[in-house]
């Protein structure tokens, strides 16, 4: 019989890291691992780490320095590095933290259970960051647990980069894209939704090239076959590049019942020039050119994107040129960072730096001008009503309950969320909540969600689910 062990995971980065960590959990339940709240009480602790942002990185450096004060009250603890910084920096990482084990790089996930046997054997370090060309088609069951009773799921469909964006160390930490077979993305979707999965988010470096080099499934297409799966209510997907946003992906908007009315299209600059450096391969008239379509596909669809202020070369004119085209699309979220140089990323050896105090005031006056734009779409919606999924508790309920109310945070299809609160029934627990779709009348606009009612009587409207037993 295997012993009982415990295990920490820290993950740190995208969307595609929480999946991946998913995976790890799974990998290792088989194993008699348990997951913990706290690294103090592991035998194993695993940060799974990102590389795209410099302070990614240094987070990922403090934590292994706790680790090192750790490890010196419980030597037997393992320490795993996974993920981009892994890949990125190998060797070096265990030259620098000698309490790291292992140094796991982001095409080695599925020989971990043999390497922590290799490390418990011999207690020497290992690295594993070898590249491969081809995708571990995991067991449709190998991630269930980590999502068990989770009303939201992740699943991976590709990995890897070919862009080769000047600012962006992705191809180099996960490789060229190569793309899941249909078969298999489509059998791990059926199992996570038999545990009570309600919502998919289909996860890629750039969703819109999937199954193109393989001669695969197209994107539209694989979307199509997960919008017929039945039980599942929402599908999601990140991330786009605009350069490859077809026609064919934008009517799916209007014809897939499923497929949320929102997109994240990172467009990082609205200069031209910036852009042509950035190696986007599209111009800021393409991208107004595909936001155009969309809006006449969907008109209240929601857009969210992405932002890189102070890039190598950037000028107060195009600078200005990426606030015109905020207040020309009038984004409903954004994520905008001040750049900074990656190893290996062809711009840090561009020469013509910007100052700090520059990027700083840049990246101010993009925020203050999101805010005002967030504040004014959120107030256009109060007295509209929006199906919403909901999620479990806000955080004001696990901070304040209140007797005699339960209150609820879930998200429209548009990706807001709402906060609302019912009457709190006896016959209703938090599992029977969870995965219901009410519809909520806007009442408060807030900066990060909104506030509301619900429509209907929740006693009539909400029934009791079925209870998902595990499927293995």
């Amino acid at each position: 019989m295997k012993t009982k062990k415990n295990i920490y995971i820290n993950t740190i980065g995208c969307q595609m890291n929480v999946y991946d960590s998913g995976r790890i959990s799974s990998l290792l339940a088989a194993e008699n691992y348990t997951p913990v709240s706290s690294f103090e009480n592991a035998d194993l602790v695993i940060v799974n780490t990102c590389a795209i942002r410099e302070k990614a990185v240094q987070k990922v450096h403090s934590f292994l320095g706790r680790m090192q004060a750790l490890k010196k009250k419980k030597p037997f603890l393992t320490v795993v590095v996974a993920g981009c910084v892994a890949q990125q920096q190998g060797a070096a990482l265990i030259e620098r933290f000698p309490q790291v084990n292992i140094v796991l790089g982001t095409h080695a996930i599925d020989q971990l259970p043999d390497l922590l046997r290799r490390v418990k054997a011999d207690g020497q370090p290992i690295v594993e960051v070898a590249l491969t060309e081809t995708i571990h088609e995991h067991p449709a069951h190998s991630v269930i647990p980590s999502v068990d009773r989770e009303v939201t799921g992740f699943v991976t469909i590709m990995r890897g980069c070919d862009n080769y964006c000047t600012y962006c160390v992705v191809p180099y930490v996960r490789g060229r894209e190569i793309s899941r077979k249909p078969e298999s993305i489509i059998a791990e979707i059926r199992a996570m939704v038999q545990c009570g999965v309600k919502e998919i988010t289909l996860l890629g470096q750039n969703v819109n090239s999937y199954g193109v080099k393989q001669g695969l499934t197209s994107f539209p297409e694989l979307l199509a076959r997960v919008n017929d799966i039945e039980g599942l209510e929402r599908i999601r997907f990140v991330t786009s590049h605009p350069k490859d946003l077809s026609d064919q992906l934008i009517a799916s908007f209007g014809r897939l019942n499923k497929l949320c009315n929102h997109i994240h299209l990172p467009v990082q600059s609205g200069a031209n020039p910036v852009l042509k450096r950035m190696n986007r391969k599209y111009t800021r008239e393409a991208y107004l050119e595909k936001i155009d379509k969309l809006r006449r596909v969907s008109p209240a669809i929601a857009i969210s994107t992405d932002f890189i202020v102070g890039f190598p070369g950037e000028t107060d004119a195009d600078f200005n040129d990426t606030i015109d085209l905020m207040k020309t699309v009038k984004f409903d979220s954004l994520f905008a960072f001040e750049y900074s140089d990656r190893p290996e990323a062809p711009a840090a050896r561009f020469s013509d730096k910007i100052p700090s105090d520059v990027k700083y005031q840049r990246l101010q006056t993009l925020l203050d001008l999101q805010k005002e734009i967030t504040t004014q779409n959120h107030a256009a919606l109060i007295g509209q009503v929006f199906p919403v999924l909901i999620e479990g508790e806000s955080k004001n309920q696990m901070k304040k309950p209140e007797a005699g109310i339960i209150e609820l945070s879930g998200r429209t299809s548009e990706n807001r969320i709402v906060n609302f609160a019912i009457p709190s029934d006896s016959l209703l627990d938090m599992d029977d909540l969870k995965g219901q779709i009410m519809n909520i009348r806007i009442e408060k606009a807030f900066l990060n969600s909104l506030r509301g009612i619900a429509v209907e009587n929740q006693t009539e409207f909400l029934k009791p689910k079925r209870r998902h037993s595990h499927v293995a």
